[in-house]
């Protein structure tokens, strides 16, 4: 990554190049490689130019190299070391003031007041967040939709677990179509809230007021006033979150502990980064976990800059897999349940579909914070346009939606191909697409890639999936709509330009490839299959 910094000469001089609009000071970042045939081609081109125009540089140019063994960091740290010093020269503090020495932490950004009693607004009950909403739930009011159903779709034997899960929406305003993505506000588990709240020393019942330091500044909108500690860390504070390298330096100026800040000043340089790669980023090592390894440092953490070291949770967005034209006022999601092993103990877990898996209807009322939004799905109107859908695995959720939504409106023209590894373990909707395909509203083609293991097929020309359906090109119609799964894009999946041929054995159909769809070439399961625009 390449950085420079320049000044341009004063009184508008330029040798007549009015036509710029650069700023005065202007510092640019480029990421590259060193062995790419251009390195850092758009920092050098940027600072030729900038010198044509009369501009002068305060520092050399700085050009970080991805792969030297430091990082970028390597050349960036000590060119940061310059220009501080270069930006003093120019422009001095003021008399009485100094410049902060390295190991001091800068101010926190809000102030927490701890309340000797805790009042009674002072509750779990999430802020900003309505039952019943005058306008559409957004990020700044997410609507409590009541889960009704969490119901696990894979067999008991595989290895993966696949939530179904449906929200009721009454009143609530959500108005969406297929293609569209709901995001939902995730919260940390119970006993990583307790174990968090124990590290640093805090009473999770205690309450507290949040007031900014700068005027400028406001106040999180997701967090109550006042606040319980319980609240902040379960739903506000990503504890689960991988830390980067910031984390470690601003737990470096914070730690009373000698061996542990020497580890942390180590982790945080640009020479340690490699080791913190080993620690923390490719064992998915999460703060939480980094804060107990570090336990004098965390007990002496100042509760003012909780919000300055842990980001917060941002919301996780899940393909809408029902139409409302099917499931009035009802929202259904499928939701695979990461959990994966790495060299740590303790296997990694997906920090909102775990919770999701965790809640339990049938135990008694769960809200889950939520909102929709357009997502990057689109489906012809014209009712005559077929639709090519390719959806394996969990990436079949918005083509549920798209096919009920399809079929309410009295499309019959829906193709559908659909693959997993077992037809008894993670079929998913196996009775719900056979009784469209009764009815003629839907044709599927499936593959199981588990179950063929051990068996060889040569394909034979003109046979495959599909060989014997109809032509799928009705006569007047505009053309096939393909639409390969968001998660589903590989090389060479969809396009966006003038018609094409799509290619079936013994076949072919006319094709329009729709925004949805990008790429060269749209691949269908059996023999190769190419939509060449």
């Amino acid at each position: 990554m390449g950085s420079v910094l320049y000044e341009a000469p004063r009184g508008g001089g330029g040798g007549g190049h009015r036509c710029c609009s650069c700023p005065g000071r202007t510092v640019c970042h480029s990421p590259s490689l060193s062995l790419a045939l251009r390195f850092n081609f758009v920092a050098k081109k940027l600072y030729r130019r900038l010198r044509q125009l009369g501009g002068a540089a305060l520092l050399p140019v700085c050009l970080g190299d991805d792969q030297h063994e430091l990082g970028p960091d390597a050349a960036i740290d000590p060119w940061l070391h310059d220009l501080w010093e270069k930006v003093l020269g120019l422009h001095p503090v003021p008399v009485g003031l100094g410049v902060i020495p390295p190991g001091v932490p800068l101010p926190s950004k809000f102030a927490l007041q701890f309340l000797q009693e805790a009042p009674e607004t002072c509750s779990g009950v999430q802020h900003g967040v309505r039952t019943e909403p005058q306008s559409p739930p957004s990020e700044r009011q997410p609507f409590l939709a009541r889960m009704v159903t969490n119901r696990r779709v894979t067999g008991p034997s595989h290895f993966q677990d696949v939530r179904l899960i449906e929200f009721d929406i009454t009143g609530s305003g959500i108005n969406f179509a297929a293609g569209d993505v709901v995001l939902i506000l995730p919260q940390n588990a119970a006993s990583h809230v307790q174990q968090f709240c124990q590290a640093l020393g805090l009473d999770p019942n205690q309450c507290f007021t949040l007031r900014p330091r700068e005027p400028d500044v406001s106040c999180p909108e997701r967090l109550p006033q006042p606040c319980s500690v319980r609240h902040l860390v379960s739903q506000y504070l990503d504890i689960a979150s991988v830390p980067r390298r910031s984390f470690f330096e601003l737990l470096a100026c914070l730690s009373p502990h000698e061996l542990e800040r020497d580890k942390l000043l180590e982790l945080s340089s640009a020479a340690g980064q490699e080791e913190l790669s080993e620690y923390c980023s490719r064992p998915r090592r999460t703060a939480l976990e980094v804060l107990c390894d570090f336990p004098h440092t965390a007990a002496a953490i100042p509760p003012d800059y909780l919000l300055d070291l842990i980001p917060q949770i941002r919301p996780r967005a899940f393909s809408i897999a029902s139409s409302l034209l099917a499931h009035p006022s009802r929202l259904q999601i499928l939701v695979a349940v990461v959990q994966y092993q790495t060299r740590l103990k303790e296997p990694r877990r997906g920090l909102c579909s775990s919770w999701l898996a965790s809640l339990d209807p049938e135990q008694g009322p769960v809200q889950v914070p939520l909102w929709a939004r357009s997502g990057g799905l689109t489906f012809p109107q014209t009712p005559d346009t077929p639709v090519i859908m390719v959806g394996p695995g969990t990436g079949v959720a918005p083509f549920r939606a798209a096919v009920q939504e399809r079929v309410a409106q009295g499309r019959t023209e829906n193709f559908l191909f659909f693959g997993c590894r077992q037809r008894d373990q993670d079929f998913y909707w196996e009775a719900e697409w056979k009784e469209l395909e009764e009815r003629g509203c839907l044709r599927l083609v499936t593959a199981f890639s588990r179950d063929q293991v051990g068996v060889r097929r040569r394909p034979r020309p003109g046979a495959g999936p599909g060989a014997d359906s109809p032509r799928p090109h009705p006569a007047g119609a505009e053309g096939v709509r393909a639409a390969p799964a968001p998660g589903a894009r590989a090389a060479g999946v969809g396009a966006t330009g003038p018609p094409g041929r799509l290619l079936l054995p013994g076949r072919q159909c006319q094709v329009h490839a729709g925004r949805c769809v990008r790429g060269p070439d749209v691949h269908l399961p059996g023999r190769r299959r190419a939509l060449r625009p």
